[in-house]
């Protein structure tokens, strides 16, 4: 059984993610009703309209955000990541597409392995329910933005509707697991894990409270997109001091 993130919540990214990198794209999916591609797509948006020349992808896994971001913008593209065995998958998956404007590194959002303002375009995914502090690592994230640059994130949400919300409870809590147990143990785990840790990660931090971190964190022309019935989240901001 998966135990919560604790006082080392990077450790425990590393522990749940590294059995799951075989399937990785095609398995979220299927755990997001097939809703997490258009999710992606959605992020994306916020970033293609400032034409950026570099951008980072924060918690990149396989890849999938590196490489839709090339098609679109054509950008040169840094993926960054905790676990080293979703970014052999991701590499593979570079390989086969072709991407050559795509470089993976490995490394820990909370301290980004480059100089201030580095970036002029960044996405992070399912990232800040596995942080420790996500306030310091959002303005972590927007130090290695350039002024004007935009900033957007993906994550899963709790549906505010009752009624919505129900549905959502009875999916994470009774058909995720059981949707991940047909492909193995581990992502069993990761089905029981799931719903709980967005629950409690969502009493935490609200939505409200992220959108006032990326300000406090130095963004300006923050909004949010809500998905899916409340399913899925897109945030983004502007890197202020254009």
């Amino acid at each position: 059984m998966l135990a919560g993130p604790s006082a080392d919540p990077n450790r425990f990214a590393q522990k749940l993610f590294t059995g799951l990198p075989d399937h990785y794209d095609t398995l979220e999916e299927v755990l997001s009703l097939g809703q997490n591609r258009r999710w992606r797509r959605a992020m994306v948006d916020r970033i293609v309209p400032a034409t950026p020349r570099r951008v980072l992808d924060v918690a990149t896994g396989t890849a999938g955000v590196a490489r839709q971001l090339v098609r679109r913008t054509g950008a040169d593209v840094v993926g960054i990541d905790l676990t080293e065995a979703m970014l052999r998958q991701g590499q593979a998956s570079l390989r086969a597409d072709g991407a050559e404007t795509v470089t993976l590194v490995a490394g820990r959002a909370e301290q980004l392995p480059f100089p201030d303002g580095t970036f002029d375009g960044l996405t992070f995914t399912y990232l800040l329910r596995y942080v420790a502090d996500p306030a310091a690592t959002l303005r972590e994230l927007a130090r290695v933005l350039q002024p004007g640059a935009p900033i957007a994130s993906l994550e899963f949400a709790v549906p505010t509707n009752p009624f919505w919300r129900a549905w959502w409870w009875l999916y994470t809590r009774a058909v995720l697991p059981l949707a991940g147990g047909l492909a193995g143990r581990s992502w069993f785990g990761v089905g029981r894990f799931l719903g709980p840790n967005i629950s409690a990660h969502y009493r935490r931090y609200p939505v409200a409270w992220t959108l006032q971190a990326l300000t406090d964190a130095g963004c300006t022309d923050v909004g949010v997109r809500t998905m899916s019935l409340g399913g899925g989240v897109v945030m983004w901001g502007v890197r202020d001091g254009a």
